[in-house]
């Protein structure tokens, strides 16, 4: 049962509290089991990521059959699945689907098309010369679409697609094979026909994140990598940063609903499962100050979850990390959301948008009982793919920017030189760097030649 809250010091200690699993001393026993049959013996996560790395960064092609071969059981000769069978697998599927998928990739694409990426070039003549900032586009990304607990098409045009907006000039995906190392589910190669990217790889985890970022014989490197995925694929990430550029590190899916008593508790229970539904370290969070409203979505919730094909999982997801806290107020409960920061927050309260202006910390705001979070998940247009684990205080979700860079423009004029190289030198002697203040010391006087 969805256990109910009271004490608020007991809900921080408990269910507000993150527990950062790339950071735990002993991987949970799963995990554990899983590495030591890959390896045939006993490494951390970390030692196991850091292993593949390597390996594909000395071997290339060769060690992307290999481990694709011992973890996921995929035939030793095709990386790549060609775009015609990219179109084929769009052609099978039904036409509700596909229509689906079509709307989904075209309000992401218009969304995305609104972000004033355009303006954000500037030059300036009022500082002594020509000074500004150039937007240039990435010239290759990679995107990982995971695969491995379902096939998840979403999640590949949500990055995809802001990508293409951007001006990158490929885009390259990896997802994991299907069953028994078979190609990708047919709905995630329609997906890549829909966004229109360039190559898919049939690559997941740690050995696609190392195929991404140093590249071999049949997958370029790439210059920036997007995308959630599972643990093995955030370390990996982790690793790789520096060889190449990332949009962020995503941990397992959160959601914090503020609701108040005008809420629907079906809804409010209904949206809870559906977070909870992703994998066992979902986080499903109710919180408000209404008791009879609590009471409510708890009996929704055990009513529902009976009938729902991962029950199980879902069951497990809220025992571990899902609860309702009660709040004295909505202003506590505010407070409460900044602190946790999550990924997707539900304001399911009167005056949703007056409350939203409250809140600093969140990747996504859904406004109201008709702004679900499902809606968000497919087809309302901003990505789905968003800041985990309180990264909503200090990132953003994947957007237009992730895709472009700033690049300074300094054009100085003689007079602005001269004036501005004895200052440049004195620093430069304070720093002890020499030849710096002798470049400056150089041109001082270039205006009078």
């Amino acid at each position: 049962m969805l256990k109910i809250y009271d004490d608020l010091k007991q809900a921080r200690q408990t269910v507000l509290c993150r527990q950062n699993l790339m950071a735990l001393e002993e991987a949970p026993e799963p995990v554990q089991e899983s590495i030591r049959s890959v390896f045939g013996e006993k490494l951390t996560p970390e030692q196991a990521v850091a292993r593949i790395l390597s390996d594909v960064r000395q071997r290339g092609d060769e060690a992307l059959r290999d481990w694709s071969a011992r973890i996921d059981g995929a035939p030793a000769e095709n990386l790549e699945t060609p775009p015609e069978e990219w179109k084929i697998a769009h052609d099978n599927l039904s036409p509700d689907l596909a229509e689906a998928l079509t709307l989904s990739a075209e309000r992401i694409r218009e969304f995305h098309a609104r972000q004033p990426i355009a303006t954000l070039s500037w030059t300036t003549d009022e500082m002594g010369g020509t000074l500004g900032q150039r937007v240039e586009s990435l010239a290759r990304v990679g995107v990982y679409a995971p695969g491995g607990g379902a096939p998840l098409p979403s999640s590949l045009l949500m990055a995809a697609i802001p990508a293409r907006v951007a001006g990158v000039g490929e885009i390259f995906v990896c997802t994991p094979p299907g069953c028994a190392g078979t190609r990708a589910p047919d709905v995630t190669l329609a997906a890549a026909h829909v966004a229109g990217v360039d190559r898919l790889f049939r690559l997941g985890g740690a050995q696609a994140i190392a195929a991404l970022a140093y590249g071999s014989e049949t997958v370029p490197r790439v210059d920036k990598i997007v995308g959630a995925g599972g643990l093995f694929t955030t370390l990996a990430k982790r690793q790789v940063y520096g060889a190449v550029g990332l949009d962020g590190l995503y941990g397992p899916t959160e959601t914090v609903i503020m609701a108040d008593a005008s809420a629907n508790p079906a809804w409010v229970a209904a949206d809870l499962l559906a977070q909870a539904e992703h994998d066992l370290l979902a986080t499903a969070i109710l919180l408000t100050p209404s008791r009879s409203l609590a009471q409510a979505v708890q009996t929704e919730v055990a009513r529902r979850m009976k009938s729902l094909s991962r029950a199980d999982v879902i069951a497990k997801s809220l025992d571990k990390q899902g609860g309702i806290v009660i709040t004295p107020d909505l202003e506590t409960a505010v407070r409460l959301i900044n602190e946790f920061a999550p990924e997707h927050l539900c304001l399911s309260v009167q005056e949703p948008e007056a409350w939203a202006r409250r809140i600093r910390n969140a990747g996504g705001i859904f406004l109201g009982q008709h702004s679900f979070e499902v809606l968000g998940d497919y087809v309302a247009g901003p990505s789905h793919i968003m800041p985990t684990g309180g990264a909503a205080r200090f990132n953003s979700p994947v957007n237009v920017l992730d895709f472009v860079k700033i690049v300074n423009v300094i054009g100085l004029d003689t007079k602005t030189t001269s004036d501005l190289c004895p200052i440049a030198a004195r620093i430069a002697e304070a720093e002890t760097l020499t030849a710096h203040a002798a470049a400056a010391i150089a041109r001082s006087n270039t205006d009078k030649r």
